[in-house]
């Protein structure tokens, strides 16, 4: 008995670790939540230039697409934080909602072949997955 009593608080402990370090972290200044986005923004656009073989003028648009796209969506999102917003749906429609621009923008950009190739990545799974959450909300 005594044992398993150990065993649940120690299991315990460990699941709620992550919470307890999270509540001590500072929030990240403005600088900082920028680099990181134009650093995923970069690793996001080498990762695709890499795997669809596009061209220059490709990989231009790719970079700009993404990076007025998540802007506009992480300023649209602290707008929600900021308005103390608790329903997390509108959270997942404001994602949603840039990620169905990026999407539509990147199928202007991209020739049959990327497009493929970019499908499989996953984005046909996400489209899927955005559809269906929009059906389900009207």
């Amino acid at each position: 008995m005594k044992y398993k009593a150990i065993k649940f608080f120690g299991i315990s402990a460990l699941l709620l670790l992550p919470l307890w370090a999270g509540a001590q972290q500072q929030p990240q200044s403005e600088e900082e939540e920028l680099k990181q986005l134009r650093e995923a923004i970069d690793r996001q656009v080498d990762s695709y230039t890499d795997l669809l073989d596009l061209e220059d003028w490709q990989t231009f648009y790719l970079d700009s697409i993404l990076t007025h796209d998540y802007s506009a969506m992480r300023e649209e999102l602290k707008g929600l934080r900021d308005a103390k917003m608790t329903n997390s749906d509108l959270y997942i429609r404001t994602q949603d909602k840039w990620s169905e621009q990026i999407y539509n923008a990147l199928h202007k950009v991209f020739n049959e072949a990327q497009w493929n190739k970019y499908l499989k990545t996953g984005a046909a799974r996400e489209k899927k997955s955005r559809d269906k959450r929009a059906a389900k909300r009207q």
